[in-house]
């Protein structure tokens, strides 16, 4: 009676504990999405001249912030009071650290939001249908991660890294045209946003690319 009684116990706090993960990788995926909607605002604001939505991302940046300190402390806690098998240590581990790249993506998408709004008096820089392309691209990176997270799906995460070489290449060819640019008439601000943007965008794209190999990771195990 007394086995049985410690096997039920067992079992109760088992049941819970996968419900405590299955709550955080909801979580994780709410964030997720508040992360892909700012980067379409972000878009918006560089590309449809919505100056609207800076503001939008910032408020919905905070939500972010906040999302990330929850699942943060709830991973923290999990581990210390539930002494995880490897498979949940993995999954909990690989939680923390790829909702800190979702967060990083969030904080860039907020940075290219207020550019944004310095490039607003300008005319439509040279290039800008260029950084347009650069810019769908990191998107859908993006949403093929949050995707390979939903699904927890290997092959679909390692396959964001593929698409990143586009990126990487989208970038060197920008940076060298906007830096070798001559005869630039009037003020160069438009030009040294244009390079920030890219860079951000850049930046962007790789913590997609990190987080479809952390959801590789938590499926298979190995880095």
């Amino acid at each position: 009676m007394h086995v049985a009684s410690e096997l039920l116990d067992t079992s109760s706090t088992r049941l819970q504990f996968e419900r405590q993960i299955k709550r955080i990788q909801r979580d994780v995926l709410r964030m997720g999405a508040l992360v892909e909607n700012s980067f379409w605002l972000a878009r918006q604001a560089l590309f449809e001249r919505n100056l609207e939505a800076p503001n939008q991302i910032s408020l919905q940046d905070e939500q972010i912030d906040k999302l990330y300190r929850q699942i943060e402390h709830d991973c923290v806690t999990l581990i210390a009071l539930q002494s995880p098998v490897a498979q949940d240590l993995r999954l909990l581990s690989a939680m923390m650290q790829l909702v800190r790249d979702l967060e990083r993506i969030g904080d860039y998408a907020e940075d290219l939001g207020e550019i944004s709004i310095l490039l607003f008096p300008y005319p439509v820089p040279v290039y800008m249908e260029q950084v347009k392309r650069m810019c769908d691209r990191c998107r859908a990176m993006l949403a093929l991660s949050l995707a390979a997270l939903s699904d927890l799906d290997a092959e679909s995460g390692l396959a964001v890294k593929i698409r990143d070489d586009a990126v990487d290449l989208d970038y060197e060819t920008l940076y060298h045209s906007l830096a070798q640019q001559k005869n630039v008439q009037g003020v160069v601000e438009p030009i040294v946003l244009l390079v920030l943007t890219i860079r951000h965008l850049e930046r962007m794209a790789d913590h997609a690319t990190n987080i479809g190999k952390r959801v590789a990771y938590i499926v298979t195990g190995q880095r």
